[in-house]
């Protein structure tokens, strides 16, 4: 298992202006971060990514599609296609930086909303797009996640059991799940069981508490989420995210309106503390059977 720490909670740009900030995550215990991409070319990722092999901080990527001009579920083709051809951009980008993963709603365009669920055709066209995403993807060496978001940020795909049958559709193995504890928290009638059906396509995990705070300060199931992970065999990325107001564009795309926590600090290092800690101990009380669980 692998501890990151989502740069969304300073910038959508990280440069070597960051990197006392990087140093001190890497300070703090952290694995890597996970990095926005948003603007820019594969050769400023790749500067991006030799800075992280200097500081000692391996990464994953992580990007969204703000831009209804690119809409990857939309009638129109050309439209569509600009959807394709960004994401083609960004899958260079992260290869570029040295990340084996790019994660996010990478299915349709955030915010965007038609006034009903998603229709066949919707989901028809979802699935060309990302076929030949995917087979970009591969030729990258990069693995999407796509992430299913809570019902007040999109409408294509809210629950795991969604995503996970959208992808088992698409069928391409560089097209995977993301699993996200605070979309999970609203959308899950069973946010363990949600994780635990659709473990096998999972490739990437966003550690969010149900407010974006400190994560441990919050009422996820923090105990049964982790044990949950440990025993599905996933010993990849928990990557913190928390957002934060000083991003005006993204604080508004989330609806963060007021702070959550005292400081960025309190986020990466009691959040780091959090998962190290929780991690510890349901490997203990897994260990010592079920007679240990009630706590």
């Amino acid at each position: 298992m692998k501890i990151g720490m989502c740069m969304f909670l300073w910038t959508t740009a990280v440069s070597k202006r960051h990197e006392p900030l990087l140093r001190d995550i890497k300070a703090t215990g952290f694995d890597g971060v996970e990095i926005p991409i948003f603007s820019g070319t594969p050769d400023d990722y790749k500067k991006l990514g030799e800075l992280l092999d200097g500081i000692g901080l391996e990464r994953t990527a992580v990007s969204a599609m703000g831009d209804p001009a690119m809409n990857l579920i939309a009638a129109d083709g050309s439209t569509r296609k600009a959807g394709v051809d960004h994401m083609k951009w960004a899958i260079d980008c992260t290869q570029a930086l040295g990340a084996k993963t790019l994660s996010g709603p990478l299915h349709s365009t955030l915010g965007a909303f038609s006034g009903s669920g998603p229709t066949a055709a919707e989901k028809k066209r979802s699935v060309a797009s990302q076929r030949a995403i995917g087979d970009h993807a591969g030729k990258k060496n990069v693995t999407i996640g796509l992430e299913a978001l809570n019902r007040f940020e999109c409408y294509l795909l809210n629950t795991m059991d969604d995503l996970s049958e959208h992808v088992d559709a698409i069928d391409r193995p560089h097209i995977k799940a993301m699993y996200d504890t605070f979309h999970a928290n609203i959308e899950e009638a069973d946010a363990i069981g949600a994780y635990t059906r659709n473990r096998k396509n999972v490739v990437h995990i966003h550690i969010s508490e149900n407010d974006r705070g400190v994560p441990g300060r919050g009422h996820i199931p923090w105990h049964e989420t982790f044990s949950a992970i440990r025993k599905s065999g996933y010993d990849d990325w928990l990557t913190i995210e928390a957002f934060g107001r000083s991003l005006k564009d993204l604080a508004a795309a989330t609806k963060v309106w007021r702070d959550f926590s005292e400081s960025p600090e309190a986020v990466y290092r009691d959040g780091y503390k959090h998962i190290k800690s929780g991690w510890k101990k349901a490997a203990a009380l897994d260990a010592a059977g079920p007679s240990s669980q009630a706590i």
